[in-house]
């Protein structure tokens, strides 16, 4: 006669066996700590800053310059001085959704900052972050000639500012 445990799976004591351990997935994590934005272009890359504790971003530096080399050892000094936790590019794409030739620039950027600093890196949407920026540059009273030394760097504060509303934790 077959054993009783074999039979219907539950223990001579009455309880079932117990369930064999499953790994759930994850929880993606969103780290705690400094996070760098980055507009980038062709010519200049704007970066801005903040805290994830307080999720308020704010301009900090603009990268004039159309050398891969010396951009990179640029941002690898800020990365070392600032130590962030994670880096956050955006991402142009058109109005009505569609990827263009920058977007692919754009992403190739955020990977390469991935590989070179091993940091995380998350892409947000971009669209309309310079409109917004020259905006709020007028608003603040800064003239039309005089913006475009920080509007990079205005423009990556709003994507970052855009990161943390679109993660505000709850």
């Amino acid at each position: 006669m077959p054993d009783v445990e074999e039979e219907t799976g539950i223990r001579k004591g009455g309880r079932p066996p117990s369930p064999s351990p499953v790994s759930a997935p994850p929880v993606p994590q969103r780290p705690d700590g400094t996070v760098l934005a980055f507009d980038f272009g062709e010519k200049r890359i704007g970066i801005a800053i903040g805290e994830t504790q307080l999720a308020l971003a704010h301009p900090l530096t603009t990268i004039a310059a159309e050398q891969t080399d010396v951009r990179f050892e640029a941002i690898g000094r800020i990365i070392a001085e600032w130590r962030p936790c994670l880096l956050v590019v955006g991402l142009p794409v058109h109005m009505d959704d569609t990827e263009h030739a920058f977007t692919a620039r754009a992403r190739r950027f955020a990977r390469q900052l991935e590989g070179r600093f091993n940091l995380p890196v998350e892409l947000v949407d971009e669209r309309l972050s310079s409109r917004e920026a020259e905006s709020m540059l007028r608003a603040a009273g800064v003239a039309a000639k005089r913006q475009k030394p920080v509007r990079d760097q205005v423009a990556a504060q709003t994507i970052l500012q855009d990161y943390f509303e679109q993660h505000a934790r709850h």
